[in-house]
């Protein structure tokens, strides 16, 4: 059990360090040396001292950052995670907002956040305007994940998409497919669409299907199962079906799987099928999708440690881009295969 006598001067002394550096330990507090961290963490579980929670929050801190995420999209979990893991050895907690993708929705959790002394705000996917995130990122610490484009007022971390499409045309062509689909889902009401995932990753599959000298097909419907098995309806009912699709994410891939199910199609003899995310569910050995891994908990780490920056005081915005990878599996075979 705690024990509510135990002071920060005690802390100190049994940590052998001065007051003022178990406050720049528990304040998260730039230049702390791993070795002293260790010596003060060790002191207050051995103390069992538990910081002031009000008097923090009256000196101005609330050691938490908040998280604007729509969580119906399943890699979200594996970006949280990332952004948990990168804030642990830190006094920061996580805040989460679960919210859709309408722009006022996650305008109203972020000044909820605000309101609440968030010490920063990360945003996964945001769909608000280029504009308000600038004006955003002027009034407190900011990182967005997922969006692409860079900000003069916050840091950027993404997957590079247009590589990810890359490496699914490269797969499917290299195995000899010449018809290969894209489902991808509506840009939204956005003055920028560029700057989202799905059409960085439309891009990518434009260029690589033209590197290969093949006509690219692009079939725009909503990024949820339902979406991703009327867009493969689409695709395979066609005087000249496509042999192989590149589905949007891996939720939109299960959608491609159950129409070719219904269809009569085997995966991957008769259809291959590469996915997006690399959810976990892709992983089961009954759905072995071929998946490109954008490695979310990567994302998720990395934002954390540009938004500790933030709040020790960095001003220049940083873009991060990380590479994904081809993750080969079960649901793609060469054209025609029949093993």
């Amino acid at each position: 059990m705690n024990d509510p006598r135990v002071t920060i001067r005690d802390v100190a002394r049994a940590a052998g360090v001065s007051p003022a550096a178990v406050s720049k330990v528990l304040n998260d507090g730039y230049g702390v040396s791993a070795a002293m961290r260790e010596k003060v963490m060790h002191a207050i579980a051995e103390l069992g001292y538990r910081p002031n929670v009000t008097a923090r929050a009256m000196r101005g801190r609330s050691h938490t950052v908040g998280v604007v995420a729509d969580i119906r999209a399943p890699i979200v979990a594996q970006v949280v995670e990332g952004v948990q893991e990168g804030l642990r050895d830190s006094s920061l907690d996580v805040l989460l907002a679960p919210v859709g993708d309408a722009p006022e929705r996650q305008r109203a959790s972020i000044d909820t956040m605000i309101n609440r002394n968030v010490e920063g705000l990360i945003l996964i996917a945001p769909t608000l305007p280029y504009t308000a995130l600038n004006t955003l990122g002027q009034s407190i610490p900011t990182v967005l994940i997922g969006r692409h484009g860079g900000g003069r007022h916050f840091d950027s971390v993404m997957d590079d998409d247009a590589a990810g499409a890359g490496l699914a045309v490269e797969h499917l062509a290299g195995l000899g497919h010449r018809r290969i689909s894209h489902i991808t889902m509506p840009t939204g009401r956005l003055r920028r669409p560029s700057v989202l995932p799905q059409t960085a990753r439309e891009d990518g599959y434009v260029a690589a299907m033209r590197d290969h000298a093949l006509e690219p097909d692009v079939i725009t419907t909503d990024f949820t199962e339902e979406g991703g098995y009327a867009g493969a309806l689409t695709a395979l009912r066609r005087r000249e079906p496509a042999t192989a699709i590149f589905a949007g994410t891996d939720t939109v891939a299960l959608g491609v799987l159950r129409a070719a199910h219904e269809l009569g199609l085997r995966v991957p003899q008769d259809l291959s099928v590469v996915g997006a995310d690399n959810i976990p569910v892709s992983a089961l050995p009954q759905i072995s999708l071929t998946t490109i891994d954008p490695a979310g908990k990567l994302n998720g780490s990395t934002s954390a440690r540009l938004l500790r920056e933030r709040i020790d005081g960095r001003l220049n915005p940083v873009t991060y881009a990380i590479a994904p990878s081809l993750v080969v599996r079960g649901t793609t075979a060469p054209s025609g295969s029949d093993r």
